[in-house]
């Protein structure tokens, strides 16, 4: 029999995990199978989110195009920090969010909907492939399918292969995510949870089109209405890494599930630089939330896929 969760190290956390998994989804204990609902984070949960999320990356490309277009666009925020490679400003502006602080944010989502404004969503799900098949990440120079966290995809398989239904609730923009979800994650399409820019159907064309709107921000208390609102039940695990997954977490908790918080403390150099920015509450309240710390450098014996 295959070795479960190979790339977790064998620590009290795997052993947490793989316990609740056969608790409720073997004996007399055991969960309907159509109640094993598990909800996953994305940036800084399955994949890596520094220097910047992987989104950002592809706008920050967008936002380059449009200021040389448009010089002027350079002189004010974020077309400026995209112009100067300031990935600090672009990273902190979403540091910021998850310390209260939503002022450049703000300026972020603003220029990110002046992005697709009036395009159709097969064309940006065209243009968002392209960028999935040619860009590197900006630090380890891997494509991005590289960047995913090997024990969190083998999480996902050990979830699906013990009867549980696997969805992707984050506050990144939904569209963005759908190319590459099932090819990274193996998660089609229609279980993908996230941010949702303003959409509209143009009957001239046939099209459904964005608009310059965005339709709600999949964050914090937000999380738990949109599984809600989707899927009709209450997660019993859920992954999560930052402040904004708080409210998603205590949701799989209060309904006696799992809940797991991504720590990125790794200092060895293995790839996952580490950094507690964002998360600052949420490990503070872990323990008294009964939720489950996975710790990066403890937890997982390698971070990335092989080769």
């Amino acid at each position: 029999m295959a070795e479960r969760l190979p790339s977790w190290a064998d620590t009290p956390t795997r052993e947490a995990i793989l316990s609740f998994i056969d608790r409720v989804a073997h004996g007399p204990d055991a969960v309907p199978e159509a109640e094993r609902v598990a909800v996953f984070d994305n940036d800084g949960t399955l994949w890596t989110e520094k220097p910047m999320p992987t989104q950002l990356h592809y706008i920050v490309e967008q936002w380059k195009r449009q200021a040389a277009a448009d010089p002027s666009l350079a002189e004010q925020q974020p077309y400026r920090a995209a112009v100067t490679g300031d990935f600090a400003w672009l990273g902190g502006a979403l540091d910021r969010h998850y310390q209260g602080d939503d002022t450049d944010l703000k300026l972020l989502i603003g220029a990110v909907v002046g992005v697709t404004d009036g395009m159709s969503v097969e064309d940006y799900a065209a243009s968002v492939s392209r960028f999935y098949e040619e860009a590197k990440h900006l630090t380890l120079g891997t494509p991005y399918a590289d960047a995913v966290y090997a024990p969190m995809i083998e999480l996902l398989r050990e979830l699906e292969a013990n009867g549980f239904t696997v969805y992707l609730v984050s506050g990144g923009e939904r569209d963005f995510m759908r190319p590459m979800t099932e090819q990274y994650y193996g998660i089609p399409p229609e279980r993908v949870i996230g941010s949702a820019l303003g959409l509209r159907f143009d009957e001239d064309s046939g099209e459904v089109r964005y608009t310059a709107g965005l339709d709600f921000f999949d964050d914090g208390p937000e999380k738990p209405v949109r599984i809600w609102s989707r899927i009709g039940r209450r997660p019993l695990l859920a992954g999560g890494n930052s402040n904004g997954d708080l409210s998603m977490l205590g949701y799989a908790r209060a309904g006696g599930g799992l809940a797991l918080l991504v720590h990125h403390d790794d200092d060895t150099g293995r790839g996952d630089a580490p950094y507690d920015a964002g998360a600052e509450r949420a490990l503070a309240e872990a323990s008294d939330r009964g939720i489950t710390v996975v710790s990066v450098k403890r937890d997982w014996s390698r971070i990335f896929p092989e080769g």
